[in-house]
């Protein structure tokens, strides 16, 4: 009888953590930099205090969102520790009624009572805590928080993001060329990151690529409506 292979398989789930801080950290870094160069512009301020402003958010931003990537994602990472220390301690005083536990999960799931008491045994004998975590705690090698690795991708991304539009603002003439070679240039990139980060996690592309550039383009026209208000009002 022939022996049973499995083939290896990529799910789009385990890029989860690391594209969700990518995309957010591209994006902020994009909309961000460049809605803070077209307000500033739009104030009639000098081409000196436009690359000032820009420069500043690109490091302000990239230092917000590790900081705060990495404070939410521990926080994340120590009620999961928190859970996990507290079902080790139980899996010590009451073993049974913690296979009873499993057992009762795995019938809500389909299994008949003697299937479902068979395998909370099983899995109890392997690896009791790795059986809880995951499916009564729902916690995984996928969804692990990691803070460290989360902080550093949103700050990368954010950093990259940010460095297009400051690039076109020094490149081009100063006032209304300026303010739409960056709104343009940030809305190419903005609709080309919603294209990929969909395309990357399986979902629409279209849809994807039109709510990145929509929220964009709305955050760079309130900020340069602000900043031509201020700048006439001065």
């Amino acid at each position: 009888m022939p022996m049973l292979t499995t083939h290896p398989e990529r799910h789009l789930v385990q890029r989860i953590g690391w594209l969700r801080a990518a995309v957010l950290g591209a994006n902020d870094g994009i909309v961000s930099t460049a809605s803070l160069i077209v307000g500033v512009a739009a104030a009639a301020a000098g081409r000196a205090e436009v690359l000032l402003a820009g420069v500043a958010g690109l490091v302000a931003g990239a230092m917000s969102m590790a900081a705060g990537e990495y404070v939410s994602v521990s926080s994340q990472a120590d009620t999961e520790a928190a859970d996990l220390a507290r079902e080790r301690k139980e899996l010590a005083t009451s073993p049974m009624l913690e296979s009873g536990e499993l057992s009762s999960i795995y019938q809500a799931r389909g299994l008949d009572k003697a299937t479902a008491d068979e395998v909370a045994l099983q899995f109890m004998a392997k690896d009791a805590l790795g059986a809880h975590a995951r499916d009564e705690l729902s916690i995984t090698h996928i969804t692990t928080a990691r803070p460290v690795q989360a902080a550093l991708t949103s700050a990368a991304t954010f950093t990259s993001g940010a460095a297009i539009p400051l690039l076109v603002a020094w490149l081009s003439p100063l006032g209304s060329p300026m303010i739409v070679a960056v709104s343009v240039a940030s809305l190419l990139l903005l609709a080309i990151l919603g294209a990929i980060g969909a395309k990357v996690g399986g979902a629409p592309v279209t849809k994807g690529t039109l709510r990145v550039a929509f929220w964009g383009a709305l955050a760079m026209a309130i900020t340069a409506g602000i900043g031509k208000l201020v700048g006439t009002a001065v």
